[in-house]
């Protein structure tokens, strides 16, 4: 008889990584495809110190719910560093902790995956995959940024845009063992959402998740498939989506409670009946002011994450 037993997979890690920004600001090569984002005022420095508050704010928030954070130090010639999508961890059936490398669309984003920090990663972790020479081609897919995991059922959601490649996260799903879910969206502007994990997000019992910015011809598909989870569906509206409220993540605290991280501007926008639901299922929703963050960099608490499982 087979002895294997599959490891028991989580939704929601207990340890993250978060990268500290030394030179925060507009990155003027991400703008084309992140209408989120807004030029760099005369100011920069002024930029730059607000952010890195808004960072230490945040981190000290989600330290003090009871959940590890592992912090390192971004480097000045990476204005968006303080957005890890360059990796992703897992636990692999056989109770492997895998790691995965993957390919930025943007030059100066390729160069945060650096030597010292793969080996930060590689000393815990084995390399399962590296899909990161992609970049050669200008293919990008930009790990759970492009690929909403949900990693218990084994589904990849994936709205369709320059930063996450169709045909790469189709070899990722067949490598992963993961079906894949491809949909298009349109954000306020006509374009598409530039990350998945702008619009949805996935937690052990709810998904948050803005259908309507998801093409009439795809939406019920995607809703049909996450109702197969049996999760509850908690609907994003398009202006909430403008409010960064679909970039939410859960996290595990060391107690073993479960959290909901996302920026001040996100949990404003919630109305008190989401809310209440959200906290059907989770001891705390933590939330800190981001606006430097999310105005210059486009991107906001579940961006600021690498999960560490």
């Amino acid at each position: 008889m087979n002895q294997f037993k599959r490891p028991l997979i989580s939704q929601s890690a207990d340890h993250i990584w978060m990268t500290e920004p030394v030179n925060f600001h507009c990155n003027v090569q991400t703008m084309a495809t992140n209408t989120y984002q807004s030029p760099d005022p005369v100011d920069v420095g002024a930029v730059q110190r607000a952010a890195h508050a808004e960072f230490l704010a945040i981190r000290d928030k989600i330290v003090a719910a009871g959940v590890t954070v592992t912090t390192v130090l971004g480097h000045s010639d990476s204005p968006d560093d303080i957005f890890p999508n360059w990796a992703s961890t897992h636990v692999m059936d056989d109770g492997t902790r895998g790691l995965v490398y993957y390919p930025m669309l943007n030059e100066n984003r390729r160069i945060e995956r650096r030597p010292q920090m793969k080996d930060i990663l590689e000393r815990q972790y084995k390399i399962i995959a590296d899909f990161s020479d992609a970049e050669q081609q200008d293919i990008a897919l930009e790990s759970t940024s492009a690929l909403w995991m949900d990693r218990v059922h084994r589904v990849a959601y994936s709205a369709l845009s320059l930063r996450s490649d169709t045909t790469l996260a189709q070899k990722w799903c067949a490598k992963m063992g993961y079906e894949y879910v491809p949909f298009n969206t349109r954000n306020h502007v006509g374009k598409p959402v530039y990350h998945t994990d702008v619009m949805m997000f996935i937690g052990t019992d709810y998904v948050g998740v803005c259908l309507e910015c998801i093409l009439p011809e795809d939406r019920e598909r995607v809703r049909a498939k996450i109702a197969e989870s049996g999760r509850e569906i908690v609907e994003i509206s398009m202006a909430q989506l403008r409010e960064f409220c679909g970039n939410s993540l859960e996290l595990t605290a060391r107690d073993g409670s479960k959290k909901l991280l996302m920026s001040g501007s996100a949990y404003r926008a919630y109305t008190d009946e989401q809310k209440a639901t959200f906290l059907k299922y989770v001891s705390e929703i933590i939330h800190a002011d981001l606006p430097t963050i999310q105005t210059y960099g486009g991107g906001a608490a579940r961006c600021m994450i690498l999960e560490l499982f």
